[in-house]
C-alpha cells in the first residue's frame, strides 16, 4: 500500500490550484469539484414534505469523473482539507464532499480564507477545523424554500399562462418591483410648474441666481400667467445683496466595496452587467497569471457583506496613500465601518490582497475588464482611509422687494479622498451650484440684467437600472450578495423584462406572470414577507433558528393557499385570455388572445373542436411569401415560428407537411455542396446557421452570414460580428479582414482600431 504522506487540498474551482500550489509546496496536491457536486434532482421535488421536508440530493449529473478523481487523490493523503468558498454554498459543497469521502479517506477538515494570499492560506490550513453546521443548514433551508416555491407554484403559470415559464421565490418578488414601478410610471400624472433664474451684475462679476421666495415663503408657479405677474414685478424692483453666506464643508469618503455596492458602481461607472461584474471580479479573486510572479490572487473574496477590514489592509492603505499623495492625505485616523448584523463580520470588504500591485503597474497582465474593475475596487479601497475632502461652499441671497434669488457656488479647497476616487455626480457633472460667483458684500448694489422664466413638469419615477435594482433589493433585504447577478439574470433569461437605455421594461410576459403571481399568491411574492425570511435564514446561520422550522412555519400556510388557487385555475386562465372581436376564418367562432411558447397569438375560441391559429397584428409569421407550394402545389407558401425559429410551410398544413428553411442568399461554401446557409435555433433557442441540405452537409457558424464576397481575400460571404467598443461591424472568416461602418470609424486613430482588431 503507498504511503500517505500527502496532503490534499479541495477547492471549488481549479483556477485557484496553480496559486495554492504555489503557496503550499510538494507537500499539497489541490484538486476542483467544478461547483456543486450534489443538489436536488431536476425532475422531481426532490424534498420528502412528509419525513420534516427531509432534501434528498442526487449526484450532479456528469459529475463522476469528478468525484472518482478526488476519491482517489483522496486515497494518497493523510489530510483532506476542505477548501470551498467562505460562504453557505461553499460550506454545502464542503459537506457534500465530506459524505464522499466519509468511508476511511483519512483526517477530513474545512479550511477556509478570504484571500489567497500566502499567509491567509496558510493560517487556514493551520487553523482548519469543522464544518459549520449552522452555514450548511442556512443554504439547505434556502435551497428547499426555493425548490419547494419553484416546484408548486411554476405548474400554476403552466396551466394558466404557458408551459416553460417559472415562478423563484426571490426572483419573481424582482419582477413585481419592476412592474409596479412601471405601473406607477404609466399612472403618473405630471404636474406644471415654472421656475424663475435672473442675471444680476455685480461690482466685481455676473451670476444667476434663481427665485427662492416671495414674502418670506416657499412658493409654487404652477402656470404661465402667474408666472408672467412674478417677471413683471421682478423687474419693477431694485436688488441688492441680502445676505452672504462662506462656510468649509467636509465630505468624507464611500466605505470600501461589498457585493451589491461593487455591482451598482461597476454599472454606473464601467457599464457592466451584474453577471459580467461578477465574473470579473471571481476571476481577479481566484488569480492572474503574472509573469516570474506566477499566479496571484488580486482581490479578497467577492461575495460579501462585511465592511470589516483588517489592520493589515489597514496598515497597506496608510502606506500607499503616505508614499503616494503624502501625509497631508491620510485620514486621521484609520477608518473602520459599522457591518449591519454579526454573521457578516466572518469576511472582509473587497480590497487588493497586496499593496505592491497597483493597477497601472500590472496593467500588462490584466485584460481590459480586469483592468477596470481591480482599478475600481483599488481606488475605492484607497479612497476609504483619505482624509475627507475640504468644500468651500458660497451662498448669496439677493433681496428686492418681496422677492429673494438664491445663488450658490462650491470649489474645492483641499481633494482629499476626490484625489483618488471622484464622485459619479461630479464625473457626469451633475452636481449643483458649482458657478464661480464674485466676490460680494452685504448690502451691495447688483443691477438685474435679465429675467428668465422656464416652464417644467413634475416626472414620473425612473425605471430600474441594474444599479439601481440591486440597490433596492439590498435596502429592502431582499436576497443576499451571491443572489443578485443570478436574479437579474434569469428575469432577462425569462424574457419578462427587457433592457432600454440601460433600465428595465418589463415585457407583457412578465406583467402577465407578475399579475397571475401577486394577486394569488400575494403572502409569498411580497417584498415585506421575502425580507422576513432573508432574516430567519441568517437566524438560522447563528445557530438560532431550527430550519426545518422555518421551512414548516412557510409551508403550512403556503399549502393551503396552493389548495385555494387549484381550484379557481380555470377562473385564473381566463383573466389571462383576451377576446378580440375577430371571427375565425374557418369556423366563425370568436378568435381570442392566448400566451404559447413562442408569446402571444390568436386561437380559436372553439378549440380544441377548432384548431385555427393566427399570429397577432403585426407579427411577419404566417406571412405569405407569394409562392406557391411546390409539392401541393394548391397551397401558398407562409412563414411560420416553431421550435427551432422561423421557417416557411405549406398553408394547406396538414394536409400537406412541405417545409423550408428560410434562406439568407449565402450558398455553403463547402466544396461540391449545392446548399444555401439558413438560420436555425438551438435546443436553448439561440441561433445559429448552418447548411440547408442537412444532414448530408454539416457545416455551421454562429455569426449570421452575408452575401457579401471579402475584398481582401475573395472568400464568398463575410459574417456579422458586435463588440461593446464600436457596435456592429463585417468580418471574413477566412482572412479576418474587418469591416467598420463609415460613422463608426470615422476620426479614430489607428492605434484605436488596432485595439479594437485585437480585442477580437
Amino acid at each position: 500500500m503507498a504511503q500517505k504522506d500527502k496532503s490534499l487540498v479541495i477547492v471549488e474551482s481549479p483556477t485557484k490550484s496553480k496559486t495554492l500550489k504555489k503557496f503550499l509546496g510538494k507537500g499539497f496536491s489541490i484538486e476542483a469539484t467544478l461547483g456543486h457536486i450534489k443538489d436536488l434532482p431536476k425532475k422531481k421535488l426532490g424534498v420528502d414534505i412528509e419525513n420534516n421536508y427531509e432534501p434528498v440530493y442526487e449526484v450532479i449529473p456528469g459529475k463522476d469523473k469528478v468525484i472518482n478523481a478526488l476519491k482517489k487523490a483522496a486515497g494518497k493523503a493523510s489530510v483532506i482539507y476542505l477548501a470551498p468558498d467562505p460562504d453557505r454554498e461553499g460550506e454545502a459543497i464542503a459537506k457534500h464532499v465530506a459524505e464522499i469521502l466519509d468511508n476511511g479517506y483519512g483526517d477530513v477538515r474545512r479550511a477556509t480564507f478570504n484571500e489567497i494570499t500566502e499567509k491567509a492560506v496558510k493560517d487556514a490550513i493551520k487553523n482548519a477545523g469543522k464544518i459549520d453546521k449552522n452555514k450548511v443548514s442556512a443554504q439547505q433551508a434556502r435551497r428547499v424554500l426555493d425548490r419547494i416555491v419553484g416546484y408548486k407554484v411554476s405548474p400554476v403559470l403552466w396551466k394558466t399562462i404557458s408551459r416553460r415559464l417559472s415562478a423563484g421565490r426571490v426572483q419573481s418578488v424582482a419582477l413585481r418591483l419592476i412592474c409596479e414601478r412601471e405601473d406607477e410610471i404609466e399612472a403618473f400624472k405630471p404636474d406644471e410648474y415654472w421656475s424663475i433664474t435672473a442675471d444680476f451684475k455685480a461690482p466685481k462679476g455676473n451670476f444667476k441666481a434663481k427665485l427662492h421666495s416671495i414674502k418670506g415663503k416657499k412658493f409654487k408657479l404652477g402656470n404661465q400667467k402667474e408666472t408672467d405677474e412674478t417677471v413683471a414685478g421682478i423687474k419693477e424692483e431694485s436688488f441688492s445683496v441680502h445676505d452672504v453666506k462662506i462656510e468649509t464643508k467636509s465630505r468624507n469618503p464611500q466605505p470600501p466595496f461589498i457585493t451589491s455596492t461593487l455591482q451598482q458602481e461597476a454599472a454606473r461607472r464601467l457599464r457592466f452587467s451584474a453577471k459580467r461584474t461578477m465574473r470579473v471580479a471571481q476571476s481577479l479573486y481566484e488569480g492572474v497569471e503574472m509573469g516570474d510572479a506566477g499566479s496571484v490572487g488580486l482581490i479578497t473574496y467577492m461575495r460579501t457583506d462585511s465592511l470589516r477590514l483588517s489592520g493589515e489592509a489597514l496598515a497597506g492603505a496608510k502606506g500607499i496613500i503616505s508614499a503616494n499623495f503624502g501625509k497631508e492625505y491620510l485620514a486621521p485616523k484609520s477608518r473602520q465601518f459599522k457591518n449591519k448584523n454579526k454573521a457578516q463580520d466572518a469576511h472582509e470588504a473587497i480590497r487588493p490582497t497586496y499593496f505592491d500591485y497597483d493597477p497601472g503597474q500590472i496593467k500588462q497582465y490584466l485584460s481590459r475588464d480586469q483592468y477596470r474593475l481591480y482599478t475600481l475596487i483599488w481606488n475605492r479601497f484607497l479612497a476609504s482611509q483619505m482624509a475627507p475632502a475640504k468644500i468651500l461652499q458660497t451662498r448669496i441671497d439677493s433681496k428686492g422687494g418681496i422677492y429673494v434669488f438664491r445663488a450658490t457656488g462650491s470649489r474645492i479647497k483641499f481633494d482629499g479622498f476626490l484625489k483618488v476616487y471622484e464622485d459619479i455626480k461630479e464625473e457626469n457633472g451633475k452636481e449643483n451650484g458649482n458657478q464661480k460667483l464674485p466676490e460680494v458684500e452685504k448690502g451691495e448694489s447688483l443691477k438685474l440684467v435679465g429675467v428668465e422664466p422656464k416652464q417644467h413638469f413634475t416626472k414620473p419615477p425612473p425605471r430600474y437600472s441594474e444599479a439601481s435594482l440591486v440597490k433596492e433589493l439590498e435596502s429592502k433585504g431582499i436576497g443576499r450578495p451571491s443572489t443578485y447577478a443570478q436574479i437579474i439574470d434569469t428575469i432577462r433569461q425569462r424574457k419578462y423584462a427587457e433592457i432600454e437605455q440601460r433600465r428595465f421594461l418589463p415585457t407583457e410576459l412578465g406583467r402577465t406572470v407578475n399579475k397571475v403571481l401577486t394577486e394569488n399568491f400575494d403572502r409569498i411574492f411580497n417584498v415585506e414577507f421575502t425580507a422576513e425570511m432573508e432574516n430567519e435564514l441568517d437566524k438560522v446561520e447563528y445557530g438560532d433558528y431550527d430550519w426545518r422550522k422555518v421551512i414548516d412555519d412557510f409551508y403550512n400556510p403556503f399549502s393551503e393557499n396552493l389548495k385555494e388557487v387549484e381550484k379557481r385555475k380555470d377562473e385564473i386562465k381566463k383573466s389571462t385570455i383576451k377576446a378580440t372581436g375577430i371571427k375565425c376564418d374557418k369556423c366563425g367562432a370568436e378568435m381570442i388572445e392566448k400566451w404559447g411558447r413562442h408569446g402571444k397569438f390568436l386561437a380559436c375560441s372553439a378549440y380544441p373542436d377548432c384548431k385555427n391559429t393566427m399570429p397577432i397584428e403585426g407579427d411577419d409569421f404566417n406571412q405569405s411569401t407569394g409562392e406557391k407550394c411546390p409539392e401541393c402545389e394548391e397551397g401558398d407558401l407562409i412563414i411560420k415560428n416553431g421550435r427551432f425559429g422561423k421557417f416557411i410551410a405549406c398553408s394547406n398544413y396538414p394536409e400537406c407537411k412541405f417545409t423550408k428553411a428560410i434562406s439568407l442568399g449565402v450558398k455553403c461554401p463547402e466544396e461540391g455542396c449545392e446548399g444555401e446557409l439558413v438560420e436555425r435555433r438551438s435546443r436553448r433557442g439561440k441561433p445559429f446557421y448552418s447548411c440547408s441540405k442537412y444532414p448530408d452537409c454539416k457545416y455551421a457558424i454562429w455569426n449570421k452570414p452575408v452575401p457579401r464576397e471579402c475584398p481582401e481575400c475573395g472568400f464568398a460571404f463575410m459574417v456579422e460580428k458586435y463588440t461593446k467598443a464600436k457596435g456592429n461591424f463585417l468580418q471574413c472568416l477566412q482572412c479576418k479582414h474587418k469591416e467598420f461602418p463609415k460613422s463608426d470609424s470615422e476620426g479614430e486613430s489607428s492605434e484605436e482600431k488596432e485595439e479594437y482588431a485585437n480585442s477580437e
